[in-house]
């Protein structure tokens, strides 16, 4: 069970956070979790990554406004970057995050 108030936290200490939401129920969730975290754990190694099961963190997800599954939500600097639900490329997600993530982590 996550906190929004540890969550917050985390996007403010670190220059780097994906949080990514999802529930049980949801079979795309699961085909696409392990390729998205891969790709960003390959790609971005200093970014901290939270999952979010949005049938128990109810709370959490209206905190950050996210009404549909599987959302990806990329935080740079503290303040939300990308914001992607439902059906998306995780290369083209990546593609996105690269140039921004490289200047700050140089």
């Amino acid at each position: 069970m996550q906190n929004i108030d540890t969550i917050n936290e985390i996007i403010k200490n670190n220059l780097s956070v994906m949080l990514y939401f999802s529930a049980p129920t949801c079979n795309v969730c699961h085909a696409l979790k392990p390729k998205l975290t891969q790709a960003i754990e390959k790609e971005f190694d200093k970014m901290d990554i939270i999952s979010i099961d949005t049938s128990v963190d109810q709370e959490v997800a209206a905190h950050f406004s996210v009404f549909a599954i599987p959302t990806v939500l990329v935080f740079l600097d503290g303040k939300e970057f990308v914001r992607k639900s439902r059906h998306m490329s995780v290369d083209a997600l990546i593609d996105e995050i690269k140039r921004p993530y490289q200047i700050m982590n140089s």
